[in-house]
C-alpha cells in the first residue's frame, strides 16, 4: 500500500465523520463593546454603598389617681348602735422614655445570586475585615432593580427591597461592650 493510498483512505474517513460548526459567540457570556458595565446575571458583581441611618425614641407617662370611701351606720330605733367608716386612695405616677440612634457606613460588593421573573436581581454578599484582632463582619442580601444601578456598577442601600443588613463584630471590644452574666441574671429578678 502507497502512502498515497494511505492519504487518500485518511481523506475519505474524514469526509465521512460529520462536520460540526462551533460558533465564537455564546450567548451566555457575551457582553457588548458598547453596553454597560453592569450586574445583570447570576455569577455578576455588585458594588453596595450601605448608607444606613436609623433612629428611635418611644416614651410614655402615666398617672392615675383612685379614692374610695365607704361608710357604714349601724342604728336601733333613734339610737346609733355602731358607725364604720373604710376609706382607700390610691395614687400612682410612672414614666419611661427610651432612645435609640445607629450609622452604618461602608461599601459591599456582593454577587447577583438570581434573575427574578420581572427581570429583579437577587443579591448577597459578605463582608469581614479585622482590624487588632477584632472581626467586623457586614452581611447584606435583598433585591435590586437594574434601572437603580448606576453606569459604574453601583447601587445605593435605600434602593435594595427586602433588605436585610447585619453588621456583627467580634472580640474583646465587642465582648467589653456586653453586661456580664451575673448582671443580667439580677436584670432578669429586678434587682
Amino acid at each position: 500500500m502507497s502512502a498515497r493510498c494511505v492519504i487518500v483512505g485518511g481523506l475519505v474517513a474524514l469526509l465521512a465523520v460529520p462536520v460540526q460548526a462551533q460558533s465564537l459567540f455564546r450567548e451566555e457570556t457575551f457582553h457588548g463593546l458598547t453596553t454597560d458595565n453592569k450586574a445583570y446575571r447570576p455569577g455578576d458583581v455588585l458594588t453596595v454603598q450601605v448608607f444606613e441611618n436609623s433612629s428611635a425614641t418611644s416614651s410614655a407617662e402615666t398617672g392615675t389617681r383612685r379614692s374610695n370611701h365607704v361608710q357604714a351606720e349601724l342604728a336601733h330605733g333613734s339610737n346609733k348602735v355602731a358607725q364604720s367608716s373604710l376609706a382607700v386612695a390610691g395614687d400612682f405616677d410612672g414614666g419611661g422614655r427610651t432612645q435609640r440612634a445607629s450609622r452604618l457606613l461602608t461599601t459591599v460588593t456582593v454577587t447577583v445570586q438570581e434573575v427574578l421573573p420581572h427581570g429583579q436581581l437577587r443579591i448577597a454578599g459578605t463582608q469581614s475585615v479585622t482590624v487588632n484582632e477584632e472581626l467586623q463582619r457586614v452581611t447584606l442580601e435583598g433585591i435590586v432593580r437594574p434601572v437603580d444601578i448606576s453606569d459604574g456598577n453601583v447601587v445605593q442601600s435605600t434602593r435594595i427591597a427586602q433588605a436585610r443588613i447585619t453588621y456583627v463584630g467580634e472580640g474583646d471590644v465587642t465582648d467589653r461592650g456586653r453586661r456580664a452574666w451575673w448582671r443580667r441574671l439580677l436584670d432578669a429578678f429586678g434587682l
